[in-house]
């Protein structure tokens, strides 16, 4: 008897340990009965199920997981064959209808990967290249994301973001795509230079002309000082003159000897000369 009653404890023990079961934050669970699927648990903490075989629990991440995708072929509005390199984040939102559709994560990223490339060949088709590796890559991933999303929750998953990691260009067309890029900087490089150039001669022309200005307005000024120093002058002279006629007479003659006459100077004059008169007086 108490070997019946030992067996029996030891399997409601068994029971017990396979009826109770602890969901941890980071899980939610997908209880299966007879292999078919009847609820979900997204609720972290204690709890219980039909013991097994009767019921069985499956558990799935309830974080945010990443996909990389591998880098695939895009056609640009503009005809530009780009290698594009993206990544997903996303997360199982109903567990239930994920093991429904997809049953597992392999399948599951397949057939959002399948989503996903659909959406950015479709949105990037309608984009040029330039916006997409520069001006609206933002507002692109946006929309992208919002259409993988939509595509998606019928597989339980929510599509978080989707990232371009790297835009390339396939290796037959990086030449002449280089080749362009350098013609259009010499283009602006020619264009600056002209336009400096065109600059530089505005401002020379600009510092000839107040050049010339300042110039004449300086020899305008230094002729009127001249003026005003000879009329200076010939006051002066004029007042010396009606003070001491002969005197300044006599000043005027040897400043008319120093002019003319030297060492080597000969001179021929009358004998009524005003200057050979000055020679010989005493």
């Amino acid at each position: 008897m108490k070997k019946i009653i030992s067996i029996l404890l030891g399997i409601s023990i068994l029971l017990g340990f396979t009826s109770v079961f602890i969901v941890d934050e980071t899980e939610q669970v997908v209880i299966l009965q007879l292999g078919k699927p009847v609820r979900n648990i997204t609720i972290p903490g204690l709890n219980i199920k039909a013991p097994f075989p009767f019921q069985e629990k499956i558990i799935f991440d309830n974080r945010l997981l990443e996909y990389d995708s591998p880098p695939a072929e895009v056609l640009s509005q503009d005809k530009k064959t780009l290698i594009v390199d993206n990544y997903v984040r996303w997360r199982i939102i109903d567990p239930l209808q994920f093991l429904k559709t997809v049953q597992a994560i392999p399948t599951a990223l397949s057939r959002m990967d399948d989503i996903v490339y659909s959406e950015l060949r479709r949105e990037l088709g309608t984009h040029d290249m330039v916006e997409i590796i520069t001006d609206n890559r933002e507002k692109i991933m946006e929309v992208i994301t919002l259409a993988s999303n939509m595509a998606t929750k019928d597989y339980g998953i929510e599509v978080l973001d989707v990232r371009i990691r790297r835009v390339d260009l396939p290796n037959e067309n990086e030449e002449s795509i280089y080749a362009r890029m350098d013609a259009e900087r010499k283009r602006q490089a020619n264009k600056f230079r002209s336009e400096g150039e065109e600059e530089a001669q505005k401002i020379r022309a600009s510092t000839e002309k107040d050049k010339t200005i300042i110039l004449a307005d300086a020899y305008k000024e230094s002729e009127r000082i001249r003026g005003e120093g000879d009329a200076k002058a010939v006051d002066v002279y004029a007042k010396s003159y009606s003070a001491d006629p002969k005197f300044y007479e006599f000043v005027r003659t040897l400043d008319t000897y120093k002019k003319i006459v030297d060492d080597n100077t000969t001179l021929v004059l009358p004998s009524d000369s005003r200057l050979f008169k000055l020679l010989l007086e005493k």
